[in-house]
C-alpha cells in the first residue's frame, strides 16, 4: 500500500510538473528521424486537383502558406463544386454564405464567417491575418472589409444552386445527409521544405441551413489547427459535432502527446462518437473526418461512417485515399 502511495504522489507530481512545463516537440518526437517534405493533403476527392495548384508552389521551395491558400482558391473559383465558394448552395433564405479561415507556422491566424457576395472568402481570411489587429471578421463586417481590400462584390448564386433552393423550398426539409460532404468543406494541411506547416478551410456550409448559421470550418481549434512545433489538422463533415470537442486542436494536442497522425485522428472521431452515445443520439445521417500531418511528413485521416476520402502529394504521386473509418 505504501509503495501504492508513493507512485501515486509521484505521478501527481510529475502531472503538475508537465501542467506548469508542457513538452517541446523535440522532447516528444524522436531524433534523427527522416523527414518528408514537402507534402500536401486535403479533403474529399476535389483534393487532387487543390494539391496540384497547391504543389505548384511547393516544388518550387514557397511557403505552406501560399501554397494552402492557392489550393482551395481553385475550389472556390468553381462553380461546379456546389459547396464551396462560387457557386456554393444557398441557406434557406436563399442567400450564399461563406467561411473560412487559415493560419501559418507562427499561428497567425485569421477567419470570416456569413460572408456573401466574395468569391474567394480564403483570401479575406488572410488579409483579416495580415492587415487587421483582429482575428474573425463576419458578415456585413468581414464584407465592407473585403470591399474595402479590393475584392470583387458580386452574386454567389448561381442557376443551378438557385434551382436546388427552390426546388427544397416546396417541403422546407431541413435534413443531413451522410458523405454530402464529398460537395462541402474542403481543408488543406501542408509541409513546406523549409520545414514549416500552415493549414486553410473554406466552405459555403450546410445547405439550406438557418441563416447565420456558422460551422466549424471558420473556426480556429475546430475546422483547423495548426502547431509548428508539433502538426497540423482539419475536419469536414457536421459541424456541430466538430466543435462539440474542439476537433482538429484535439487531433493536434494527441500528436505532441506522442501519438501518429492517424492514431490522433482515430482518437479524436471516437471522442465524438462518444457525445453521440452518451446524449442518446443517431448517428446514421452524420459524418465527421479528420486529416492530419505531422512534422516528419507522416500523414493520417479517419471518418465516423464508409465515405469519405482525401488526397495526399508527395514528391512521389498526388493520390485520392479512403480514409479508414469507425462504423
Amino acid at each position: 500500500m505504501a509503495t501504492r502511495r508513493k507512485f501515486l504522489k509521484n505521478a501527481g507530481i510529475l502531472s503538475a510538473i508537465l501542467a506548469l512545463n508542457p513538452l517541446k516537440a523535440e522532447e516528444i518526437l524522436p531524433k534523427n528521424k527522416k523527414i518528408r517534405k514537402p507534402v500536401v493533403l486535403s479533403t474529399w476527392r476535389f483534393g487532387i486537383q487543390a494539391n496540384e495548384e497547391a504543389w505548384k508552389v511547393l516544388s518550387q521551395g514557397g511557403k505552406a502558406l501560399d501554397a494552402v491558400e492557392k489550393g482551395v482558391r481553385l475550389v472556390e473559383d468553381d462553380p461546379n463544386e456546389r459547396s464551396v465558394g462560387y457557386g456554393g448552395r444557398p441557406d434557406r433564405d436563399g442567400r450564399v454564405t461563406l467561411d473560412a479561415c487559415i493560419m501559418d507556422e507562427k499561428a497567425n491566424i485569421g477567419s470570416v464567417a456569413s460572408l456573401e457576395h466574395i468569391k474567394n472568402p480564403i483570401s479575406v481570411a488572410r488579409a483579416v491575418m495580415e492587415k487587421t489587429p483582429h482575428v474573425m471578421l463576419v458578415c456585413d463586417g468581414a464584407l465592407q472589409f473585403a470591399v474595402s481590400q479590393g475584392f470583387e462584390k458580386i452574386n454567389l448564386l448561381t442557376p443551378e444552386s438557385e434551382k436546388e433552393w427552390k426546388d427544397w423550398l416546396k417541403k422546407s426539409e431541413y435534413k443531413p445527409v451522410v458523405n454530402i460532404e464529398n460537395h462541402d468543406t474542403i481543408g488543406m494541411i501542408a509541409l513546406d521544405e523549409h520545414g514549416n506547416l500552415s493549414g486553410a478551410c473554406t466552405t459555403s456550409g450546410m445547405a439550406f441551413k438557418m441563416h447565420g448559421r456558422v460551422g466549424d470550418s471558420p473556426i480556429i481549434g475546430a475546422g483547423l489547427f495548426v502547431d509548428n512545433e508539433v502538426g497540423a489538422a482539419t475536419a469536414t463533415g457536421h459541424g456541430e459535432e466538430v466543435i462539440r470537442t474542439c476537433g482538429s486542436h484535439l487531433v493536434v494536442e494527441l500528436m505532441r502527446q506522442g501519438k501518429s497522425p492517424q492514431q490522433a485522428c482515430e482518437e479524436a472521431v471516437k471522442r465524438i462518437y462518444k457525445n453521440f452515445v452518451n446524449q442518446n443520439r443517431n448517428v446514421k445521417d452524420t459524418q465527421i473526418g479528420f486529416i492530419a500531418i505531422n512534422k516528419f511528413g507522416e500523414t493520417g485521416a479517419f471518418c465516423l461512417q464508409k465515405g469519405f476520402n482525401y488526397a495526399v502529394h508527395t514528391q512521389e504521386r498526388n493520390v485520392l485515399i479512403d480514409a479508414k473509418s469507425l462504423i
